[in-house]
């Protein structure tokens, strides 16, 4: 099954879920040890674990230590952009991020600063002006980390691309993840020359998130699952296109062999693949694959590319 490659860009490690708990409820043992060896097998070489907060980039950071495969982002999401302020010093927080993201750079770990963006379709946690006021600040941890963005755009493409766009040259490259968008917020944010769409089963639900998703060239896409959300549904529009299919049972069932039913994992990032291969009528997946996982590598793992360049230039002198 593995003969794929691929990289999930986005997932969400810290969550309860993982370790069991369900709305305050332990269901069964903590399993990320499980999820992963079922990923690996699946194809995924690699795995990003998205920090949403400073404590939870902290924490991702820490599961990313576990093992080689793992990385990770460092950021504030729209939704939690409060913290700042709440902090009672918003510079230190800052600060602390800063420091936190140089410290997972030493260790080879955090690649992206993120998630942060804007999301106005949950004002309830957080108001559009602090949402601004702190997606505007974290461009200058990418520019004083020369570190990519991993991005959220929820609701809020118009004031998204002004601020992508004021900051443009403070940024090396990024993905506005979980990509849900209309037609004309996918052609928005191509129009950033550095921008990468992020495809989960969100984006593809419905017949017209299939048409937005065939309008995005392969060499501007990436997937992801961003587990424990996001999962391709039965009823979604998508699923007539998936192939791959893993046995599940309810939480309460527990049974590591098996997939938790309605818990998204990543060795699902096989489906959103197939679905993206499928409803664009590309024939060979493997292809589709490669494209993928070069655009993944050449956003947040350049140096794999510089090696991998190395590899065949030293190659090539030695045939000379």
């Amino acid at each position: 099954m593995a003969s794929l490659k691929m990289i999930d860009i986005a997932v969400n490690f810290t969550d309860g879920m993982f370790k069991g708990l369900y709305h305050g409820k332990n269901c069964h043992v903590p399993d990320i040890a499980t999820v992963l060896n079922r990923a690996w097998s699946a194809g995924v070489d690699r795995i990003i674990v998205t920090g949403g907060s400073l404590e939870e980039s902290r924490e991702a950071l820490a599961i990313a230590e576990t093992d080689g495969r793992l990385f990770c982002t460092v950021g504030v999401h729209p939704t939690r952009c409060n913290e700042f302020e709440e902090s009672g010093d918003p510079e230190k927080h800052y600060q602390a991020l800063f420091s936190l993201a140089k410290e997972g750079i030493q260790k080879g770990k955090v690649v992206a600063i993120g998630e942060c963006g804007l999301d106005y379709d949950r004002l309830q946690f957080c108001p559009v002006d602090i949402q601004k006021k702190y997606f505007e600040k974290q461009f200058e941890l990418a520019y004083a980390t020369k570190l990519p963005m991993f991005l959220h755009m929820r609701a809020a493409a118009e004031d998204f691309c002004e601020i992508v766009e004021r900051n443009k040259n403070r940024f090396t490259g990024g993905v506005a993840h979980s990509f849900t968008g209309s037609a004309m917020d996918r052609d928005k944010l191509l129009a950033f020359d550095q921008m990468y769409l992020g495809v989960n089963g969100c984006s593809l639900k419905t017949a017209e998130n299939l048409d937005v998703m065939k309008g995005i060239p392969v060499e501007r896409m990436m997937i992801e699952t961003d587990s424990p959300y996001c999962e391709i549904k039965n009823t979604h529009a998508g699923m007539k296109f998936v192939k791959s299919t893993w046995p599940s049972k309810k939480k309460e069932k527990y049974d590591q062999e098996s997939l938790v039913k309605g818990r998204n994992e990543p060795c699902l990032v096989r489906q959103v693949l197939e679905v993206v291969a499928g409803y664009k009528g590309l024939g060979d997946i493997n292809q589709v694959s490669s494209t993928l996982y070069h655009n993944t590598c050449r956003v947040f793992f350049p140096q794999d590319l510089d090696s991998a360049a190395d590899a065949m230039l030293s190659g090539h002198h030695e045939t000379e």
